[in-house]
């Protein structure tokens, strides 16, 4: 499968480069993928791009760790509380099903221009995803499992570690993954709108300037950064599968 992976990739970067190279896409528009990749090597040499580097992942993770437990929290009280659930399923349906960006204008007046308003609507951008996982992943618990674990006089602490977090893992980290993308997107949708600095300010000053060769490779630097961490959710999926029920 791995072999598969890397041949699909060969492919198309060596689509990418015939298109490039014989002028069926103007280069202008579509410069090679060597162009590009050398253009990737350059720029990350540059202090400046790896300072946007480094303030776009603070602000990533910022927003992710603080999404998570608090999505989390409310995902359990939806589908533990029936009441509760009752009350909030709706308008959280509603709110998902609401495109995000446009909700970032409200941001950027309420915090400014800074780091709050970025991390902010990362937070937005994530939370949302991590609710509806979370309680999907609740009601995932099948019964037969509670009832037996509750007859055998397990306290509610031993019933959610043995019973709930099992159950639950594969699910949440498959949410994990999915609430990370809307959480890079909601992020860089931010710096590129409204930002003095980070890589999607960059990724948006080159494009309005025409460099398509930088833009280009700021479009591979970030999808090199969500496809590393996918990949490395897959591992840690990969080592939680016996916890499969």
């Amino acid at each position: 499968m791995k072999l598969a992976r890397f041949a699909i990739v060969l492919a198309i970067l060596a689509l990418w480069e015939t298109l490039s190279r014989t002028g069926i896409v103007n280069p202008r528009l579509l410069p090679s993928a060597s162009d590009t990749l050398a253009t990737l090597i350059d720029l990350l040499q540059r202090a400046a791009v790896r300072k946007d580097l480094g303030v776009t992942a603070t602000e990533v993770l910022t927003a992710f760790v603080l999404a998570v437990p608090v999505g989390a929290l409310i995902g359990v009280l939806v589908a533990e509380n029936r009441y509760f659930g009752d009350v909030v399923r709706p308008l959280l349906f509603f709110a998902f099903s609401i495109p995000k960006s446009i909700f970032l204008p409200m941001f950027i007046l309420v915090f400014g221009v800074g780091f709050a308003q970025k991390v902010g609507f990362g937070f937005f951008s994530t939370i949302f995803i991590v609710i509806m996982s979370t309680t999907a992943a609740v009601e995932s618990v099948k019964v037969e499992h509670l009832t037996v674990a509750r007859s055998y006089g397990a306290t509610k602490l031993q019933t959610a570690w043995r019973v709930y977090l099992p159950s639950m893992l594969p699910v949440l980290l498959e949410a994990l993954r999915i609430a990370m993308i809307f959480n890079l997107t909601g992020v860089i949708l931010a710096e590129m709108y409204a930002s003095p600095d980070g890589i999607g300010h960059q990724i948006a000053i080159w494009g309005e300037n025409f460099q398509m060769k930088q833009l280009l490779a700021g479009v591979v630097m970030v999808a090199v950064i969500a496809m590393t961490f996918n990949e490395l959710i897959r591992w840690v999926e990969t080592r939680c599968s016996h916890w499969r029920t």
